[in-house]
């Protein structure tokens, strides 16, 4: 992230709206191609995220600003996608006019009564946010693993993370405005972060949200069409098994595929630690 002008700024004013847009366009490809380099950060970060969780430790971001709001974003949409607690992804957002307060960030981080088996993840454009640092000097105290998501190679975030993902973005088009190229990049990474987190925990199943929570129509139908699609069975008999499970896509699927009872099938994917593909390992016709 760069607070240089774009080498083409003297031109935004005037020329056309479709170039700009180019611009744009062009600009937000090279920011999603520059995540590549950092990959193996990002995956050594997944996998000790999932470990922590594993154990029963909770996922917390801290960011301000355009970065905790995004961070606050991805938090929210985990429930629903994965089936977890509100509490296992928490997102802990300060406001622009907070973001250089370091007592915010070590109250914020005090709250979170962070421990051993937590992770903190750091979220800043530039790497140099005194709320986000201050909470992860408090984080890092408490024992959790701490890791740092910033567009600024060398930044004060990386040197304070056990785990440093800094993804050079380059000058924006409108110098300094974190929430283009920056924003992008926060929110694709944060994105392989929850994702690649819940998927080595067992919360998906062959690309499918196999957790899903029905709190809504579209839900419903979501987790109808995964049992359905898993299964081969028609819909009268996934809609049967959906109704016996409480809803549970999971179950529904054990109960078609391997025959069993509803507390049959829930015993299993207990045992299995919820994880889909182990209570289904001994089942021959795995697609």
């Amino acid at each position: 992230m760069s607070e240089k002008a774009h080498p083409r700024a003297d031109e935004l004013s005037t020329i056309s709206t479709l170039e700009l847009l180019e611009i744009m366009h062009g600009e937000d490809r090279f920011a999603v191609k520059a995540v590549h380099s950092s990959l193996g950060q990002i995956a050594a970060a997944v996998d000790q995220i999932a470990a922590r969780l594993r154990e029963g430790g909770r996922l917390h971001y801290f960011g301000a600003g355009t970065s905790g709001l995004l961070a606050a974003l991805d938090a929210a949409e985990c429930p629903a996608t994965f089936g977890v607690s509100p509490e296992m992804v928490q997102a802990h957002h300060a406001e622009d006019v907070f973001e250089d307060d370091r007592g915010k960030g070590r109250e914020a981080a005090r709250q979170a009564g962070l421990g051993p088996v937590d992770a903190a993840v750091g979220v800043s454009a530039g790497g140099r946010t005194a709320f986000v640092l201050a909470a992860l000097e408090v984080a890092r105290a408490s024992g959790a693993l701490v890791v740092g998501l910033s567009c600024a190679p060398g930044s004060p975030l990386g040197a304070a993370a056990d785990i440093a993902i800094e993804v050079e973005t380059g000058p924006e088009v409108i110098a300094g405005s974190t929430r283009l190229k920056a924003g992008t990049v926060q929110k694709v990474v944060l994105n392989m972060i929850s994702t690649g987190v819940f998927t080595r925990l067992g919360r998906t199943y062959r690309g499918r949200m196999v957790d899903v929570v029905g709190a809504n129509e579209k839900l419903r139908d979501r987790a109808a069409r995964i049992v359905n699609d898993l299964s081969g069975a028609p819909r009268d008999e996934v809609d049967r098994a959906l109704a016996e499970a409480h809803g549970s896509a999971k179950v529904a699927i054990l109960m078609l595929r391997c025959g069993l009872a509803e507390p049959d099938a829930r015993a299993r994917l207990s045992s299995a630690a919820g994880d889909l593909t182990v209570a289904l390992g001994d089942v021959q016709d795995v697609r």
